[in-house]
């Protein structure tokens, strides 16, 4: 029903394809990729790396370009973005799988990192044990999320503007775990990883004006664009209102920050 606000469930707010991926979250992702594999990914050539919820595969390209394809493999729970991520890759292996089920011997790689995943594995526990018992002893785990609470601007100002006009909006910053201080540190120590280390990271991107970043909500990726997609036209109408006046109402170009929550241990 057009009134009713949808479910965050694993990879099901991610059907509506790569492309629509990147220019909502992928403008997003895509530095911030760098920047997680500048704190997780060791500089050793020889490592053997697993990106696990690779989706279209943005840090999958920054592990080829350190480590080449034969030393990168893949995974991802939906079709569209393994289709993607094959025409993208060509050379790198993927699979489809979740992150709960890990198609791989134990001790396979040298490093596994989730990047923007874990709010939607729907057995965090069990995806983070996944990713340990592939990875050798002496072997790094690393994830990062978004931090929804006050630091990823974009989502921040559109619940902050849904919120105002529906009370019952579903909120990421309350309804996703691993978003605040430490919970990504506890997940991980949790899966018998030690020497945990938690930082942030901070990207941002540039729009080219207001309507470029309210029609990416419409593309239906995400929680976000879920909610945006399931309102009549009225109501969407009075949330591109109310994202516009949280933003200051920007006339041209403006930029929005983004910090995530990143964490790596050893098995």
């Amino acid at each position: 029903m057009a009134n009713e606000s949808p479910q965050v469930s694993g990879s099901a707010t991610f059907h509506a394809g790569a492309d629509a991926y990147d220019r909502f979250m992928g403008r997003y992702s895509r530095p911030l990729a760098t920047a997680f594999a500048d704190w997780c990914l060791p500089a050793d050539a020889g490592t053997r790396f697993l990106d696990v919820g690779c989706g279209p595969g943005a840090l999958t390209e920054v592990a080829v370009q350190r480590l080449g394809a034969s030393s990168v493999v893949a995974v991802d729970p939906t079709p569209g973005f393994v289709e993607a991520f094959r025409a993208r890759h060509r050379g790198v292996e993927v699979h489809r799988a979740p992150a709960e089920h890990l198609p791989f011997a134990g001790g396979e790689f040298d490093c596994a990192a989730a990047q923007l995943v874990f709010h939607f594995v729907s057995d965090p526990e069990r995806g983070a044990a996944e990713m340990a018992r592939v990875v050798r002893p002496g072997g790094v785990v690393a994830a990062c999320v978004w931090d929804f609470e006050e630091e990823m601007h974009m989502l921040r100002s559109f619940w902050d503007a849904a919120l105002a006009l529906d009370p019952d909006a579903p909120d990421e910053a309350h309804i996703m775990r691993f978003g605040r201080p430490g919970e990504l540190t506890a997940l991980l120590r949790g899966a018998g990883l030690q020497h945990v280390a938690e930082t942030t990271l901070r990207v941002h991107s540039t729009y080219a004006n207001f309507d470029e970043l309210w029609a990416s909500f419409l593309l239906g990726i995400g929680p976000a664009g879920a909610y945006a997609t399931s309102r009549t036209p009225e109501q969407q109408a009075a949330l591109r209102d109310g994202l516009y006046a949280q933003l200051g109402r920007p006339t041209g170009s403006f930029a929005l920050s983004a910090v995530a929550r990143a964490v790596h241990g050893t098995r």
